[in-house]
């Protein structure tokens, strides 16, 4: 029991992750973290594994590893499992992929070779430019979803693990709204039932996770989680969501820079971005209405950031131009390319321009790995609902309705550590200082 009362179960047993989606990101994290057991490479990236998180006054010097602060689950107790359309194993879709070198997945191969994913529930109407073989047939997408819970219950028992969180790690889909389908869970269930075209695959995911009381994380920009249905069932089966759209390569430059342009009160009149890359990504966003699912979620954070209806004179209707180019000999290194037509004092112009030569799924690897362990945290310390304090890995960060989300990453980052303090009860951090330099002539 934490000092302000939040009871955090202990991480005792093993951990399974179920990934959505064995290609290059999934494989990625699987192979990532088996080399990281055996020794022969270091976390980079995880705010989990390599962070740290200062506690009490800067004099007290106490800044502990996040993994040693809050009861996270050991590395060495995580056991993987996964869907996919295809039946190539870990091992074969990891060298498919191409984003880590030969010799390394060769190094893997047994553990690699031993995952083997389970028939995914998939339609080519949500995802256009994908076709495989290993999925799931049901009478109605009910059906569909009564067949994952039987999965994730099998899976928790075959390889004896205490809890499972799920992420979602597969391919964009067609845009969609919130429709009627959406607005309740009875609605949702009778859409279901119905196979009603407006529930997706990654719907069917999330509603079997959360009747499972599994924990759910969406890392594409899907509207999955993010209808009303399924957020109140994860508040009545008291179950942790979070979502959308892994944070990586140019937008993850755009939530450091914008929020530097903001605090100099620097203006902004034109921001455009364009990337190649020639993954499976890249070529399910070759599809008009898998790129718009994505567009919206890419366009949303510098409006959010900059906020122009608040600073009109430095941020009206600044152009704000986002591309993506399936090239295929790109394969899974992603090139950003963006230019920033800025504006300073008297209103003389100037420019940024930033070619971020990055790889994808290396990227967004430990991001799956921090959500899958910081979810699961959530769970044991009966957190529900939109878990908003990991917004720092998604673009577009769910939210409560009422509120706008938030995409400053300096603002994320300090949410997510303030959450970790009051959830083992200590003292926030406002960074005020005052104390510092307060005379003891006034106390």
């Amino acid at each position: 029991m934490s000092k302000n009362g939040i009871d955090v179960a202990p991480a005792n047993g093993k951990l399974g992750i179920l990934l959505v989606g064995l290609g290059a990101v999934s494989t990625t994290v699987v192979a990532g973290v088996e080399a990281i057991r055996k020794g022969n490479a270091e976390p980079v990236g995880s705010l989990t594994q390599m962070g740290t998180i200062r506690l009490g006054k800067r004099t007290e010097n106490r800044s502990p590893k996040i993994k040693d602060f809050v009861p996270l689950a050991d590395l060495d107790d995580v056991v993987f499992g996964a869907w996919d359309i295809f039946p190539d194993s870990a091992y074969e879709a990891a060298l498919h992929a191409g984003v880590l070198d030969k010799y390394l997945v060769e190094d893997l191969r047994e553990p690699l070779d031993s995952l083997k994913p389970m028939p995914a529930v998939f339609s080519q109407n949500y995802v256009k430019r994908l076709n495989g073989t290993n999925i799931k047939q049901g009478k109605n997408k009910m059906d569909l979803a009564e067949q994952l819970m039987a999965d994730m219950e099998r899976f928790k028992s075959e390889k004896g693990c205490d809890r499972l969180v799920i992420v979602w790690a597969a391919s964009t889909e067609v845009f969609l709204e919130a429709s009627d389908a959406h607005q309740s869970i009875e609605a949702f269930e009778k859409a279901m039932y119905d196979d009603d075209p407006q529930i997706a695959p990654s719907m069917i995911y999330a509603y079997a996770a959360i009747k499972s009381g599994i924990p759910f994380a969406n890392g594409a920009p899907n509207l999955t989680v993010d209808i009303p249905a399924l957020l109140e069932l994860a508040e009545r089966e008291n179950v942790p969501i979070c979502g959308k759209d892994f944070k990586t390569g140019q937008t993850l430059i755009k939530t450091i820079i914008a929020p530097g342009l903001k605090a100099r009160m620097l203006g902004l009149a034109g921001w455009y971005s364009t990337n190649i890359l020639g993954n499976r990504d890249g070529e399910v966003l070759d599809d008009p209405e898998s790129f718009k699912t994505k567009e919206e979620s890419k366009l949303s954070v510098l409006d959010t950031i900059l906020q122009p209806e608040v600073y009109p004179d430095l941020y009206k209707d600044f152009s704000h131009v986002v591309r993506i180019n399936y090239y295929p000999p790109r394969g899974d290194n992603k090139e950003g390319w963006d230019n920033i037509d800025i504006f300073g004092w008297l209103g003389y112009p100037m420019q940024i321009k930033i070619d971020f030569l990055c790889r994808d799924s290396i990227l967004a690897a430990p991001l799956v790995l921090d959500l899958a362990l910081f979810m699961d945290l959530a769970k044991r310390a009966e957190m529900k609902g939109i878990q908003e304090w990991l917004s720092f890995y998604f673009k577009a960060p769910q939210a409560a309705s009422e509120l706008y989300p938030e995409h400053d990453l300096f603002i994320q980052l300090k949410k997510l550590k303030n959450t970790l303090r009051h959830m083992m009860g200590e003292e926030l951090i406002t960074h005020l200082g005052n104390e510092y330099y307060e005379s003891d002539d006034n106390d």
